[in-house]
């Protein structure tokens, strides 16, 4: 397995998610050494939840997964950068299709993306 430097940030490691046609950038997320593994293993964007502390494999509970297309490591391979096909057209668990979707507009947040998807009809927690 390709070796990434877990041992920076406290074995977690940022994971850039970019559209792999158009380039936009879709979310950012953390992964571990198991959840590397795991995507390398499927094909498909694994990531660990710092907030549930568990291994998230991207649109298990909404269906909009991340296929993995290729992966780009940064120079001391602690950073990487998931170019993904994303299904079902949502990366942000708003609905929006990037979770990048406010801007800076002076002293406030302008939002610039569109809702995919409602949420409370996806999520049923």
């Amino acid at each position: 397995m390709i070796e990434l430097d877990f041992n920076k940030g406290g074995g977690l490691l940022p994971a850039i998610a970019q559209d792999w046609k158009t380039g936009e950038v879709l979310m950012l997320a953390y992964i571990n050494a198991e959840s590397w593994a795991e995507t390398l293993r499927s094909g498909c964007a694994t990531y660990w939840t710092r907030s549930r502390q568990k291994l998230w494999k991207k649109g298990e509970e909404s269906g909009n997964i991340q296929k993995i297309k290729e992966i780009l490591v940064d120079c001391d391979a602690d950073t990487v950068v998931f170019k993904v096909e994303q299904i079902g057209g949502a990366a942000c668990h708003t609905g929006h299709r990037s979770c990048f979707f406010r801007k800076v507009d002076g002293e406030a947040l302008t939002e610039v993306g569109e809702k995919v998807f409602d949420p409370s009809k996806v999520y049923q927690h």
